[in-house]
């Protein structure tokens, strides 16, 4: 059984020879685009030997040329499509990663959410990520006709990020959602503003023929924000540990969905855990969630200095989970 092969049974929930693996972490910044970049993945996806190959994505929507100061700058945010810098460059870099990887993996192609992606032009124009999340709040709560439109314009951009993945030829697409936090949007904000840009995009990749992989990112989120949004999505992966919402109750909110996940990404077994350790929890992992529709991964993403060594052997331990039980 290829790893293709393996996910895609995950994916449908059906028999696998053993359950199947994704990990990722975000390179340095030397090496995160160009050819360090391709070669820093392929080195990644054949050292850890994940099953599947994501592709990293920090090709984001771009700062304002005019230099014109958020909140009210939305106004200024412009329309895009497959021809534009930041997707064209990691369209690029991505046909470069497929070229050099074997045919036996499945593939990812990161796409950074709306909320996500409607914070990058504030960030690139100097201001924290904090400030950045305050800004956007305001603009919303402010004037709303103005930032939504914006919102929408990116969105439509996403959405040709998604059309180029298809014809670039990845397996699916790695969708990472923000906003579900309750410090920020109420329940009704997030309805509004962020729900259907979300649901816009991710039908967007099923109509595509790819399959969509959900991430929920960040911490201290309602997770009930997120009901309905596994009729859109065949894998979904949040924080089990940062938010905190068990495997077992995301089972519950996503019934439909493979669930990808068991390990915290920046402490425990995978940061400071003997080989035995590190086995004994993945096997724990396994043998508490079950075999089918699973897919071993960890909250988020790993520290950029992640010993790649433990996680051979997080890889590895769920291979021989048959054997070790």
């Amino acid at each position: 059984m290829t790893k293709r092969e393996r996910v895609i049974k995950a994916i449908r929930k059906q028999d696998v020879d053993f359950v199947p693996s994704c990990f990722s972490l975000h390179f340095p910044k030397d090496r995160n685009s160009g050819s360090a970049g391709v070669k820093a993945h392929l080195d990644f996806f054949h050292e850890s030997d994940v099953d599947i190959a994501k592709i990293m994505n920090e090709n984001l929507v771009p700062a304002l040329e005019s230099g014109a100061v958020f909140p009210g700058a939305y106004s200024e945010v412009r329309s895009f499509d497959c021809n534009s810098d930041f997707i064209s460059a990691q369209l690029d870099f991505t046909k470069r990663i497929l070229d050099g990887l074997d045919d036996i993996y499945f593939t990812s192609g990161t796409l950074h959410g709306i909320c996500a992606s409607a914070l990058h032009p504030i960030e690139k124009s100097g201001i924290d990520y904090e400030k950045a999340r305050d800004i956007q709040l305001q603009a919303l709560r402010d004037d709303e006709d103005i930032a939504l439109a914006a919102f929408h314009r990116i969105a439509d951009g996403l959405c040709c990020l998604v059309d180029g993945y298809r014809k670039a030829g990845v397996d699916s697409v790695y969708y990472a959602a923000l906003g579900g936090e309750y410090r920020w949007f109420t329940d009704e904000e997030f309805d509004k503003w962020i729900r259907p840009f979300d649901i816009q995009i991710m039908k967007a990749i099923k109509d595509a023929g790819m399959y969509c992989i959900l991430h929920i990112c960040k911490d201290g989120l309602n997770m009930q924000r997120y009901q309905g949004y596994g009729d859109f999505a065949d894998v979904v992966n949040w924080g089990v540990y940062e938010v905190p919402f068990s495997m077992e109750a995301g089972r519950a909110l996503f019934s439909d969905c493979t669930i990808m996940g068991g390990l915290r990404n920046r402490s425990g077994v995978l940061v400071d855990g003997t080989d035995e350790e590190i086995e004994s929890e993945v096997h724990s992992t396994i043998e508490a969630f079950g075999e089918k529709g699973l897919i071993l991964g960890a909250d988020c993403t790993l520290a950029t200095e992640q010993d790649m060594r433990k996680l051979r052997i997080a890889v590895e331990a769920a291979h021989n989970f048959k054997e070790g039980k």
